[in-house]
Formats: C-alpha cells, sequence, structure tokens
C-alpha cells in the first residue's frame, strides 16, 4: 500500500496526488490535520531520515517559532514541535514499499514507482 501523508491544502500535496492519479497508481492520504499524527510513527521516521530533513524549515510554521526554540533545535526538541506543529513536516512524506519519500519531484517519484 502506497501512503501520501501531508496536510490537503499544501501545494506540493496537490501537485504529488495529481501526479499518483495521473499515473494511476492507488494511494491512501492521510493528513495530519485530520488524521492525526502519532508519536511512535514520527519517531521512526526521524530515525530513518534524519530530523533535519523532516524538519521544514521554509515554512511559516516555523518561522513563527521563537529565537530561543530555533537556536536549542535537537532531535528530541525537533520531535516535541513537530508532533505538536505536524505543518512542520516537510511534504509529502510518500510512504511506498516499505520506504519513506520526502517531498515531491516527478522524476523522483517516476523512478519510486517506475513510471514514464
Amino acid at each position: 500500500m502506497t501512503t501520501l501523508y501531508g496536510i490537503k491544502n499544501c501545494d506540493t500535496i496537490k501537485k504529488a496526488r495529481k501526479w499518483l492519479e495521473q499515473h494511476q497508481i492507488p494511494y491512501q492520504f492521510h493528513d495530519y490535520r485530520q488524521d492525526g499524527l502519532d508519536k511512535d510513527w514520527l519517531n521512526q521516521r526521524v530515525q530513518e531520515l534524519g530530523w533535519q530533513q523532516v524538519l521544514n524549515k521554509r515554512g511559516t510554521t516555523y518561522r513563527q517559532l521563537s529565537d530561543e526554540q530555533k537556536a536549542n533545535l535537537d532531535e528530541a526538541s525537533a520531535i516535541e514541535l513537530l508532533a505538536e506543529y505536524p505543518a512542520m513536516i516537510k511534504r509529502p512524506l510518500l510512504a511506498h514499499d516499505g520506504q519513506h519519500y520526502l517531498g515531491f519531484k516527478a522524476d523522483d517519484y517516476a523512478e519510486v514507482f517506475n513510471a514514464k
């Protein structure tokens, strides 16, 4: 099963979903805001991908953190912030065949799914 994790109103999520649909790839969409976020799942993704990769520093939510929060970021504090503010998780996060991929680029998805 392929699962796409993110927030439904995110433009990058919309692009990823459109790509999957155009290539007739069945998937389940998990919206962090509506479907929730399991902290154990989040810990596993951070261990697998690295907290610096999972944390989206380009988004509004990150920019609204205090300077102190940004300066004192480490894995543990990042996980707490990501659990509290899932909008700070880099989007989309794609789960496919036991692997996880961050972000969306059509060429990368084509490689993951052997699509043309």
